[in-house]
């Protein structure tokens, strides 16, 4: 199809209590190499989160997803992450780990506009 171009995007999760493997869908992290396109949409439902842990935790975990967002626009505030390019910071905010700020695999698709199709999954995924 004329004017498809492939991306990648990964849900962002919160996971309280990382032995229990329980988690909540916070945000939505999408990829087009052709387009220079990264971005992030997260969505904080803070009554949700300290049904799973206290007050304290949930800012740090609310602080540790402000650090995700600020990574994935690289700015100064995202630190030496921040600092790659669009295709390595995708890489590492994807990579897989044992935290509570996590993003599931990594799924491809096609798009004519990225922004609108990260909003379109954000709302399916997270909303």
């Amino acid at each position: 199809m004329p004017g498809k171009h492939v991306f990648e995007y990964a849900v962002v999760r919160v996971v309280p209590r990382v032995e229990r493997e329980e988690f909540m869908n916070v945000g939505v992290v999408l990829y087009c190499k052709k387009l220079n396109f990264l971005q992030a949409i997260i969505t904080v439902n803070e009554a949700k989160i300290c049904c799973f842990t206290n007050k304290d935790e949930a800012q740090q975990i609310k602080a540790n997803l402000q650090a995700f967002e600020q990574i994935c626009k690289g700015s100064v505030e995202g630190g030496p992450i921040a600092k790659l390019d669009e295709a390595s910071r995708f890489r590492w905010l994807t990579a897989t780990r044992s935290t509570v700020v996590q993003a599931s695999k990594v799924h491809p698709g096609l798009s004519a506009d990225p922004l609108e199709t990260l909003t379109k999954l954000h709302a399916q995924l997270v909303l």
